[in-house]
């Protein structure tokens, strides 16, 4: 964060300020438990879970320099600024933040692949220009203005990842950022409990698009027709696909090494290179080719844009393969919905093997009507691909042992919970083998795959 006078974060969120004008701020947090290093506002955010103003006296134990809250703090040994409505106070000083710093800003949408296509475009702009990124999956009300708030003096690009849960949720986040470059990865049938119909998704995410200027640019996955159709709102659109020559940006010679990590020639409009990636699955071609048009948008020299790429740190539990004692775990856990699950066990199946195969599938959640049948499906494409043994974790997940069952696999098990499974999966893997390990953030199987590599490593 840009080093700020409390005098300007009350003027930047039409606050009363109460305590030193003078005292400097460089951090802002809203866990009272961990105050950001530095000197650091807290910003008292009531939440469906628990009201920040409840532990406004902890975070000042905890070593906070001054407090944001929508009500008076009369017994407050730092200073305090008092606000309307605490969450737009937050968002107010991001937009103050990213004004004042003044990047070039990149959104990242779509229902699979953003926060991996966050992290390859932060790396590959990052080539030849001061990048701030998110962190992680900070995607939300929360996540955006936090990301702003990150930036520095010398940021000269801004990478942020942009979620929905609703309509009109990007309609709401997207101004904050008011993006000049908006790349939508995919649209497919995620949070249907909510959003009720695949369209309304797409709508969702049409959102971002919609909140360019007249300079902005739209980087799209044309092969999505759902997300090729939001070329007519875009401004300037780079087209984007992995098999399509007559996109503007595509691979041709897609090859997988022997963990099925691609390699590939991109063909752009600044010229073509070789795409190496770092992580798992032919799928993961596409969200590279997103992240280098945005990089030869941005003018950074294609071949160290691919170069980063291919030495980019992707966020954790997404298409991470480790090799211990001869055995091959694919920790793919992050998410899961039908389109990232068929993804997930494709490259299951496509990493060199000498020995058999295992998928520990949890829950696909928040689907909609249509879980029963995904969840069927998902079991009859682990019998075409041949995978040998399936262990399907928790409640809302039997569907894949019965598509499974059904359609000839004989290692089935359904089990209750992450402890359960790595059970299984100690008892049946053996050098040689394969396991992926996939599942939505409910299911927590993350822990399975992190013992699984932990029990491997010190093996």
């Amino acid at each position: 964060m840009i080093p700020m006078p409390l005098r300007d974060i009350a003027a930047a969120t039409g606050g009363t300020l109460t305590g030193d004008p003078d005292l400097v701020i460089d951090a802002v947090g809203t866990d009272s438990r961990r105050p950001p290093d530095g000197s650091s506002l807290f910003v008292a955010l009531p939440t469906d879970h628990a009201d920040g103003h409840d532990f406004i006296e902890a975070a000042v134990a905890a070593g906070t320099a001054a407090v944001l809250t929508r009500r008076p703090v009369p017994t407050a040994t730092v200073p305090v600024i008092q606000v309307t409505d605490p969450w737009t106070a937050l968002a107010d000083l991001g937009v103050h933040v990213r004004r004042s710093v003044g990047p070039t800003t990149v959104a990242v949408t779509g229902s699979v692949g953003k926060t991996t296509v966050k992290d390859f475009t932060a790396a590959a702009i990052g080539a030849g220009r001061r990048v701030h990124a998110a962190r992680g999956s900070y995607n939300n009300e929360l996540g955006v203005p936090l990301t702003m708030l990150g930036l520095v003096e010398d940021s000269e690009v801004l990478v942020a990842e942009v979620g929905a849960r609703h309509v009109g949720d990007i309609a709401q986040l997207a101004p904050l950022l008011a993006p000049d470059i908006a790349v939508v990865t995919a649209v497919a049938g995620v949070h249907l409990e909510v959003f009720g119909s695949i369209d309304a998704v797409a709508r969702a995410k049409a959102e971002l698009v919609a909140a360019l200027g007249p300079d902005g640019t739209a980087v799209l996955h044309v092969a999505d027709p759902r997300v090729a159709a939001m070329a007519q709102a875009a401004p300037n659109v780079i087209s984007v696909a992995t098999d399509d020559p007559a996109a503007d940006v595509h691979a041709s010679d897609v090859r997988l090494d022997r963990l099925a990590r691609a390699t590939a020639t991109a063909v752009t409009p600044w010229g073509t290179t070789t795409l190496t990636l770092p992580v798992a699955g032919r799928h993961q071609v596409l969200n590279a080719l997103l992240a280098l048009a945005v990089a030869g948008h941005v003018g950074i020299d294609l071949d160290a844009a691919a170069a980063a790429i291919a030495a980019a740190p992707v966020s954790p539990w997404r298409g991470e393969v480790c090799v211990a004692n001869g055995m091959t775990i694919l920790n793919d856990a992050y998410n899961a919905n039908p389109t990232s699950v068929v993804a997930s066990l494709d490259t299951l199946v496509a990493i060199e093997r000498t020995g058999r195969t295992m998928a520990i599938l949890g829950v696909m959640a928040e689907i909609g009507d249509t879980a029963q049948d995904e969840h069927l499906a998902i079991g009859r494409t682990c019998a075409r691909l041949g995978i040998d043994h399936v262990v399907v974790v928790g409640d809302g997940a039997g569907g894949i042992a019965t598509g499974a069952r059904a359609a000839g696999i004989a290692e089935v098990s359904v089990v209750a919970d992450g402890d359960a499974a790595t059970a299984v999966a100690r008892a049946w893997l053996a050098p040689g083998d394969v396991v992926v390990v996939k599942g939505s953030r409910v299911a927590g199987l993350e822990q399975v795959a992190a013992r699984l590599v932990d029990e491997q490593v010190g093996a």
